[in-house]
């Protein structure tokens, strides 16, 4: 007997073209067409997906209004996209009037749980515990804290002291940018000055870029400041950034659900390059099972569906917390070499999401990890 053909279900994207975090929106944005194109593609599939796309050029007060005009007149119920945490607490209002669901894949800060948001990045105990928990046994435990002036920035930071404290070291200097300012001079003379044991690098696109080459450039005049005697840190660089960085970011290290030098993706088809393509590819996947499972695309049936089950995906075969809406992950430390990242160190398992850090214990999060090590 013929399969029914696939039911047409309409879906936003909400990524921005321009601005500051253009390449790391385009990178999620890449991700999710790959998936819609996979889904859409396939025979077995009883959904495809209607691509309607909005562009907020990296207009933080454009989001909310681009959101509330794709979902007025109640056909579109789901939209992957947003990158920074300004844009998803903008539309979250919008998605509350229209009923909708926003798929969210960047790393985030955490202390947030919504009922219209399905959170695919990391939350902090995926990302800023193990990557210190990896870092401060061996190389110290002072900190010197950068970021760009938002709430990615200011959140994780404020993290990294209460961990850094815990850890039994301090918190030697702590700068900011605003988004975009690549004038680093000031923060470059201050780690000279303070020696920290390492740096955390909470800073977005060009002005990322420009830290990083200046503190290459204070390595080449300072061995001390070499990548292996005091490495820069990060939780959200990604692949599709190396190209910008002129080999500065050599030797420093990573923490992220996914690197393309670390693991195959369990669909090989799916040929992602970093975590930020990897979890929009993942929204969109999920997305699909979960209407195809409800039987419905209402976002109150969807999420009924995140229960007792898992979706596989680039990121490995994940769920859903039905009741906070993070995805458990895994976690993975590795070193820039060249053009990728090479494996450190990285979880045997999927970590669940803690995102207000309730299970966090200090006793437990700076021994070195009793878990997979890899040479």
């Amino acid at each position: 007997m013929p399969q029914s053909p696939a039911v047409s279900v309409p879906l936003g994207l909400l990524f921005s073209t321009e601005g500051d975090y253009a390449l790391l929106s385009d990178e999620a944005r890449r991700g999710a067409l790959a998936a819609v194109s996979r889904v859409n593609a396939s025979a077995e599939r009883r959904v495809s997906f209607e691509v309607h796309e909005a562009d907020p050029t990296g207009r933080t007060d454009r989001y909310a209004p681009l959101c509330a005009d794709l979902l007025r007149g109640g056909e579109i119920r789901h939209v992957v996209g947003c990158i920074t945490s300004w844009s998803r607490k903008e539309v979250a209002p919008v998605l509350e009037r229209h009923g909708a669901m926003l798929w969210y894949a960047p790393p985030y800060e955490g202390y947030e749980a919504h009922d219209r948001i399905v959170y695919l990045g990391a939350c902090p105990n995926q990302h800023i515990v193990p990557l210190l928990g990896y870092v401060v046994p061996r190389f110290g435990a002072d900190a010197f804290l950068v970021g760009s002036n938002y709430i990615w920035g200011w959140e994780v930071n404020r993290i990294a002291r209460d961990l850094v404290g815990d850890a039994g070291g301090s918190v030697v200097g702590e700068r900011y940018l605003p988004l975009g300012d690549v004038e680093v001079s000031r923060m470059i003379e201050e780690i000279r000055a303070t020696r920290p044991s390492f740096v955390l690098n909470n800073l977005i696109g060009p002005s990322s870029y420009a830290f990083l080459r200046a503190y290459a450039a204070l390595a080449a005049e300072d061995e001390a400041f070499r990548a292996d005697i005091r490495p820069v840190i990060s939780c959200n660089l990604v692949e599709p950034e190396i190209a910008e960085l002129d080999g500065a970011g050599e030797g420093h290290i990573a923490v992220g659900p996914f690197f393309a030098g670390m693991a195959r993706s369990p669909l090989p088809e799916a040929a992602v390059t970093s975590s930020f393509m990897a979890s929009a590819y993942s929204a969109v996947l999920i997305l699909a099972d979960a209407i195809e499972a409800a039987g419905d695309d209402a976002p109150e049936a969807v999420c009924r569906a995140f229960a007792s089950r898992s979706f596989l995906t680039p990121l490995g075969d994940i769920a859903i917390d039905p009741h906070n809406h993070h995805a458990d992950l895994p976690v993975r430390i590795g070193v820039l070499r060249g053009d990728r990242f090479e494996p450190l160190w990285q979880s045997p398992f999927l970590v669940a999401p803690d995102p207000y850090l309730s299970h966090y214990d200090p006793r437990t999060a700076f021994a070195r990890p009793a878990l997979r090590a890899i040479s």
